[in-house]
C-alpha cells in the first residue's frame, strides 16, 4: 500500500450509521461518540466504543491517530464515476447525447494509450482520496488498458474498488467500438485478472442500451449468467431524448428497464446510474430484483436531464435501493459533500427534504449496501474494513463563522453539507494506515 504503516487504534469524534435513519429512526440508526476508539487489527476493526475504556486495553506501545476534535466516519463510497472524463468536466453547453458526441466520445479516445490511462488513473484516485472518497464504482473506456491501469493504480493503494471496460458497439466512433464477441473477451479476461484481487472486485459494464446492439446486450447478459454475484453497472433514464432512441432502437420493449430485464442485467448488485424518468413499473421491477437507482445530482442537474424522485423510489412496492454518487465527469464535483448539497437542492425543488443524517447515511452505509458491500465497508462494526475520513467542520472562514452558532449534531453535519468540500477532509484513511492528510 502508498502511504504510512497502518494505525492499532483511531481516537475522534466517531459518527456511523447502524441502519437507515428513514427506516429505522434516528435513535436506532445513528451511532455517535463524542470521544471514541476505533481498535483495528490488521486494517479492520476489531471494536469500537469509548476511548477512556478501550485505551486501557491497548498493549504498550499501540500506534494512535488522534484526531480530536475531527469528526471521524467511515470513508464516503461513490457508486458512479467515469475515469476517462476527469478532463471533460465543465465542458458547455449540451444535453446528454450531444455532450456525448462532442466531448465526451473525442476524449476517451485518447483512452487505448497505456499511458494516458495510467495518469488519468492515478489523478483519479488521488483526488478521491482528498475529497474523502475510499471506495467507488468506476466505468473505464472500451480500452482493456484502461482497466488494466485503474485496477492497478486502486491494487497499488489498496482501495476498494469496482470497475470495468465499457462494451459498447453502436452508435459512437469507430475507434470506441468492440463487437459484441471481442466486448466478451476483453472482458472475461479482465474478470480472469482482476476480479477479487486485494480489494478489487470487476463489474460487467454495458454502457447503455443506445450503445449496446441486442448481440452486445445478449453477450452482457451471457457474463451476468456465467458471474452471478458480479457487480453489473449501466445507464438507465437519464435523458428524453435517449429514452426515445432506445424506444427506437428496441420497439418490442414495454420500456427502457424492459430491454435489460430481458437480458438478465437487472438483478442484485446492478447499478442503473440516473433513474430520473421512470414508470412505476420500472421502479417497481428494480424493486423486486434488489438493484440499485444511483442518484447522480450534480450531472443532473448540469446537462438538464431532470430531477431524482427520491420519494417515488421509497413509496415503490418493494422500495428500490438508492445510491447517490458524482457522475464524474457529466457531474461537477469529486466531493461527496457537494453532491449531497446538490441532492438537498434537487429534492427541494420537488418539495421533499433531504436530512443531513440521511445524507449522511447515504456517502456511507447507504452506498455500502447499493452497492451490496455492506459486510466490508460503510460503517464502523467489527471486522469491517478500516476506511475513514476525517472531517473539519471549521475549515473555512465561513464554515467557522456559521459554527460559532451551531448547538446540535443535526446541524453541525448540515453546515459540512451545505458548506464543505475537498477543504474539509483533514485525512482519509484506507484499511487503517493514512492515505492522505491535508497540508
Amino acid at each position: 500500500m502508498i502511504g504510512s504503516a497502518r494505525f492499532d487504534a483511531i481516537r475522534g469524534r466517531l459518527l456511523w450509521f447502524e441502519a437507515d435513519p428513514v427506516l429505522a429512526g434516528e435513535g436506532e440508526a445513528v451511532r455517535y461518540v463524542e470521544d471514541g476508539l476505533l481498535v483495528l487489527r490488521d486494517g479492520r476493526i476489531e471494536s469500537v466504543g469509548e476511548a477512556g475504556a478501550l485505551l486501557k486495553a491497548l498493549p504498550a506501545g499501540a500506534r494512535i491517530a488522534d484526531y480530536r476534535p475531527y469528526l471521524v466516519m467511515p470513508g464516503f463510497i461513490d457508486p458512479h464515476l467515469h475515469m476517462p472524463q476527469t478532463q471533460v468536466i465543465a465542458s458547455y453547453g449540451a444535453h446528454l447525447l450531444e455532450w456525448l458526441e462532442k466531448y465526451t466520445f473525442v476524449e476517451e479516445q485518447r483512452y487505448a494509450d497505456a499511458g494516458v490511462a495510467a495518469a488519468a488513473s492515478r489523478f483519479l484516485l488521488d483526488e478521491l482520496l482528498r475529497s474523502g472518497t475510499t471506495s467507488a464504482a468506476v466505468y473505464c473506456s472500451v480500452h482493456p488498458a484502461s482497466a488494466e491501469a485503474l485496477f492497478s493504480q486502486g491494487e497499488a493503494r489498496g482501495m476498494r474498488l469496482v470497475a470495468g471496460k465499457v462494451m459498447m458497439d453502436r452508435a459512437a466512433p469507430a475507434a470506441l467500438l468492440d463487437t459484441p464477441q471481442k466486448g466478451y473477451d476483453e472482458t472475461k479476461a479482465l474478470i480472469a485478472r482482476w476480479h477479487e484481487r486485494g480489494r478489487l472486485s470487476y463489474a460487467i459494464t454495458p454502457r447503455f442500451a443506445v450503445t449496446s446492439s441486442e448481440a452486445q446486450l445478449e453477450a452482457a447478459g451471457a457474463l451476468a449468467a456465467e458471474y452471478p454475484g458480479m457487480h453489473i453497472q449501466t445507464h438507465l433514464s437519464e435523458n428524453q431524448e435517449e429514452i426515445e432512441t432506445v424506444a427506437r432502437d428496441f420497439p418490442w420493449s414495454e420500456d427502457y428497464t424492459a430491454v435489460y430485464e430481458r437480458y438478465g442485467l437487472v438483478r442484485k448488485k446492478a447499478l442503473f446510474g440516473h433513474c430520473i424518468h421512470l414508470s412505476p413499473r420500472e421502479r417497481q421491477a428494480l424493486g423486486e430484483a434488489g438493484a440499485a437507482a444511483i442518484a447522480c445530482p450534480t450531472s443532473n442537474l448540469f446537462l438538464g436531464s431532470g430531477l431524482f424522485d427520491l420519494v417515488a423510489m421509497r413509496r415503490s412496492e418493494p422500495p428500490v435501493r438508492v445510491g447517490l454518487a458524482t457522475d464524474i465527469g457529466g457531474g461537477t464535483s469529486y466531493s461527496m459533500l457537494q453532491t449531497a448539497a446538490a441532492f438537498y437542492k434537487v429534492l427541494a425543488l420537488k418539495d421533499e427534504r433531504l436530512t443531513p443524517f440521511e445524507a449522511f447515511h447515504m456517502l456511507t452505509l447507504g452506498n455500502a449496501e447499493a452497492l451490496g458491500l455492506e459486510g466490508r465497508i460503510g460503517t464502523f462494526r467489527p471486522r469491517v474494513e478500516a476506511d475513514l475520513v476525517v472531517l473539519d467542520n471549521r475549515a473555512t472562514p465561513a464554515m467557522a463563522q456559521r459554527m460559532e452558532r451551531v448547538e446540535t449534531l443535526f446541524e453541525e453535519l448540515f453546515v459540512l453539507m451545505m458548506m464543505g468540500d475537498d477543504r474539509s477532509v483533514a485525512a482519509t484513511c484506507l484499511m487503517g494506515a493514512e492515505a492522505y492528510r491535508r497540508p
